[in-house]
Parts: C-alpha cells; structure tokens; sequence
C-alpha cells in the first residue's frame, strides 16, 4: 500500500488529465467526427480529436495567405496602377493587380490624374492587362454569374463584379457611389436575374479589363476632365514614361483586414498572384506564387503540413493539417487584430460544399488565451460555432 504522501502526489499529477478528459468528452458528445485541435500558449494540445489526417480549410487558407503576404510584401506595401500620356493625348493604364480599386478609391484617383494631365480631351483611353497572363486560371473558380468567382486580373475595379437594379430591361446601379457605363449595363441585361444583384464579370479578361477602362473614363468625367474616343485594349508604347502613379490608400495590412473579415475570394487571390509577381517579376503566375509561398513555408518547417493550390481557398484540393495550421496561427498571432472578432474569439471561418471549418484565437477561464482549428465534413456552419462555445466554457 502507498503511503499517504506518495499517494497525495500520484492524485495532483492525475488532476490535469482528469480535468481535461471531460472538456474532451463533452467535444465528443457535440460532434464526435468534427476535427478539434485546441492549443495552449505553451503549445499543450489540450483537445485534440480526429486531428491526424489532413483536411480541406476552405477561407481559412486566407490566414495563411495573409501571412505570406505579410512576410513578402510587408505590412506598408501598397498596389499601384500607372497611367500613360503621348503626344496625341492618349491615356494608357496600366494595371499591377490592385484588388481594392472600388468606386470610393477611383475618386481621388481621378482627381489626382486629372490634376497631373490636365483637363484638355483625352483622345481615348488604352487599357494595358499585360501584368496578369490572358489565360490564368485559379483552382475552384468557375465561369458563372457569381460575385465570388470573379476573374482576376491586373487591372479590375470593385472586385471585377457589377452591383445592379435590373427591373424588366431598365437598369440602374446597385451602389450610389458607381456610375453605370455602357459595358455594364450590357452584361447586367444578358447575365443578371431581375430585381438587386452583384455578378462577377465574364472570365473572358477583355470584359473585365474593357469595364475597368470605361468606369476610370466616367471618374475622369466627374474629376472634370475629358474622354473624347472609346476604350479600347492595348500595350503602353515602349519608352513612354508614366505621367501619374496612383498607389493604393489602403497599405496591405488594411487590405487584409477587408480580407480576412470579408472573405473575399478575388481579392485573397489578388494578393497571393503579388506574392510570386513582386519577388520574382511580372507576369504573375500561379507558379511563381506557389514557388515563394512554399519557400516560406519550408522556412517555418510547414511545407509539408499547408499545401496549397491558390491563396483563398476556393479551392477543394487545398490541403492543411491540423497541427500545422496551429502552428501559422502562433505566427500569425501579431496580426490576430486583422481577424473578425466576437465573443471573445478572434477567427476566419471557412465554407465551401461539404466543409465548415473555423480556425483562431480564443479566450478561456482555465487556460488563457488558446489556438484553435475546427473542421466539419457538412454544411452545418453554426456547430463549429457551438463546439468554440463549448471550448472556451469547459477549458
């Protein structure tokens, strides 16, 4: 028989396990297939269920994404797009794959341009896409109306989509802040359902890129300049000096914060085509993209552990593990601020056909502040939000 010491010893040692074993069950009784990884400041796994096979995180790629971005681009780094005067007065564009030129972004943009050119008739407008391949594809994006599949491209204004009002033939704008051009009205009549819609353009890049060129003209318009001929596509002549350089007012932390809260596809594959493109020159490419992203991932030891198709995780053949995505959050743990927060939780959640997933930072009463990962094989989105409920009560 132990004596009482040694017996009060072997008791304190058994607390621990003895106090997360019903935490564990209580996951288990919720969502008994559901992975669940939860991680203390230490790196103790204090739940750890189903977690040894890889899994599909849908927009949780974006945390990673973002980190990459972060550690290639840098947090100041900032988009810009370059415009072209000649002699005849034509107006070059060429786009270096801003993903935030939105309607609110092009006024001031317009504003300055007018002001560097000023406000004599421009004789017409050429859109250079050059930057962007005519033929990148991103993994899971499809050709369809959807906001969420617009194509990508090096020069695209908000999100390549066109918010409208159709009703019968009669279209009006969806934001007041976005004239309607020609283009628009056009692919809303022939693509878009009646009543308040936002689609993506065609993936065919001349509809996008034709678009961006007549809505920049509408700005140049309203700046009080002047657009006398059509848009057309085109190459920005050789040895032609850009006469105005507009970077983007948002620096790429700002971006990542629209992102990360936002979930928005185009704009996460935006960033991910400038990771490969800045440090390995233009034209961009999935390749090279991937080439950095796993360079920087092999640095932190995670290149086996995040495999990655495209940057957004629109992509179904995404490919993270558990344990792995733990450890970008403790990377990733100075940028949490960027992430949606509520309920005393900072996280990105993940949906795509047959995956839920929620991933991120959550408080608890035992435990502090802990890493999570969780990931369904459903469409149920609110119980990965009743197992993080559950977490943060029992841990």
């Amino acid at each position: 028989m132990w004596s009482r010491p040694i017996a009060v010893l072997i008791a304190l040692l058994l607390m621990p396990a003895a106090g997360l074993a019903e935490p564990k069950e209580k996951i288990a009784a919720l969502a008994p297939s559901a992975l669940v990884l939860v991680v203390n400041d230490k790196g103790d796994e204090l739940i750890a269920q189903n977690v040894d096979q890889p899994f599909v995180p849908a927009s949780v790629t974006k945390i990673v994404t973002s980190w990459l971005a972060l550690e290639v681009l840098g947090s100041d780094y900032r988009f810009q797009t370059r415009f072209y005067l000649d002699g005849s007065r034509v107006l070059y564009i060429r786009g270096g794959g801003d993903p935030f030129l939105v309607s609110e972004e092009l006024v001031p943009l317009a504003s300055e341009l007018v002001a560097a050119i000023g406000k004599e008739p421009v004789s017409r407008i050429v859109v250079d896409g050059s930057y962007y391949p005519a033929n990148i594809a991103i993994p899971g994006v499809e050709d369809t109306n959807e906001s969420y599949d617009a194509p990508n491209a090096a020069l695209a204004v908000n999100f390549n989509t066109i918010a409208a009002v159709r009703k019968g033939k009669t279209v009006r704008s969806g934001e007041e802040q976005t004239p309607m051009t020609p283009l628009a009205i056009s692919q809303v009549r022939a693509r878009s359902p009646q009543g308040r819609s936002r689609i993506s353009l065609a993936q065919n890049p001349t509809v996008g890129l034709q678009y961006a060129g007549e809505l920049i003209a509408a700005f140049i318009e309203k700046a009080g300049g002047k657009v006398k001929g059509k848009v057309s596509i085109g190459a920005v002549p050789k040895g032609l000096e850009p006469v105005y350089v507009h970077s983007q007012s948002r620096p790429l932390a700002g971006i990542l914060n629209g992102l990360l809260v936002g979930s928005n596809n185009y704009v996460a594959n935006q960033v991910f085509l400038e990771i490969g493109g800045n440090r390995l020159g233009g034209p961009v490419s999935l390749a090279k993209s991937l080439k950095i992203a796993n360079e920087q991932l092999a640095k932190v030891g995670l290149a086996e552990a995040i495999h990655l198709e495209e940057g957004s995780g629109i992509s179904p053949t995404n490919r993270f593990t558990a344990r792995g995505l733990a450890q970008m959050l403790q990377l990733f743990e100075p940028h949490a601020a960027l992430l949606r927060r509520g309920e005393g939780a900072s996280f990105k959640t993940g949906s795509i056909a047959g995956v839920r997933t929620l991933a991120g930072y959550a408080d608890t009463s035992q435990h502090g502040r802990v890493r999570f990962v969780i990931s369904q094989t459903s469409n149920d989105g609110a119980m990965r939000f009743k197992l993080l409920k559950a977490l943060q009560s029992e841990l």
